[in-house]
């Protein structure tokens, strides 16, 4: 599942969630999988930054900076509001 939202301090997010538990990294592996097959990127473009034992976490995601940012900010777009 996949929806968008806004932080408490008015940040906006992304909100995604998977079925496999969240140890030995099952968790962060399946939102790296639903992330990629969502963007139509490899999985190998999309490693996790920051907060990869939190649920708040920041992805860096590989790629082709303006066509990235343009093809990313426009699914984001299309998320429904949670």
């Amino acid at each position: 599942m996949l929806g968008r939202s806004v932080l408490a301090e008015g940040e906006t997010a992304v909100l995604a969630a998977v079925s496999a538990p969240p140890e030995d990294g099952k968790a962060n592996t399946a939102l790296i999988r639903l992330l990629a097959k969502a963007w139509r990127l490899p999985k190998t473009s999309i490693t996790i930054a920051s907060g990869a034992t939190s649920r708040t976490k920041l992805l860096h995601v590989a790629g082709p900076g303006e066509a990235l940012m343009a093809q990313l900010g426009a699914w984001f777009d299309s998320l429904p509001e949670a």
